[in-house]
């Protein structure tokens, strides 16, 4: 597995332009097209966006980590925070004939992710989602 991309950054919105800029510079690297860069770019932005609003709230102040790794034909995403564990049953797409603003990062994740799933995180760490991509 080769690390392409370690960034640690605070969890807030104004924030996410450089990570968005570092991922997408990789990304691109790694030998995606501009479509499935711009579908991981959004998914990895939202799942950040989620962390921001859901698990750290408006009253904490904390880190995100963005792990991105290549392992063969696959690239391998790790979101880490260190706010307060979620329970992952509860965090799943609302219907998409629910028209109202908001909650549809978790269907946008999955569907530009071949997989994206809620790991064990490592001590000291609040969440980890790890998400994988596909790039053959």
């Amino acid at each position: 597995m080769q690390r392409l991309l370690e960034l640690r950054f605070p969890a807030r919105p104004r924030e996410l332009k450089a990570m968005r800029e570092a991922l997408r510079d990789q990304v691109l690297a790694s030998g995606c097209s501009e479509a499935t860069t711009a579908d991981i770019v959004m998914a990895i932005d939202e799942a950040c966006q989620n962390v921001i609003r859901h698990a750290y709230g408006p009253q904490r102040a904390g880190d995100i980590v963005l792990e991105v790794d290549r392992d063969g034909d696959c690239l391998v995403f790790r979101l880490t925070d260190f706010a307060p564990r979620i329970d992952p049953e509860r965090v799943r797409p609302r219907h998409l004939d629910d028209v109202r603003p908001g909650g549809l990062g978790t269907h946008l994740i999955r569907e530009a992710m071949d997989s994206a799933e809620f790991v064990e995180p490592p001590p000291g760490c609040g969440n980890l989602l790890r998400m994988v991509k596909r790039i053959g």
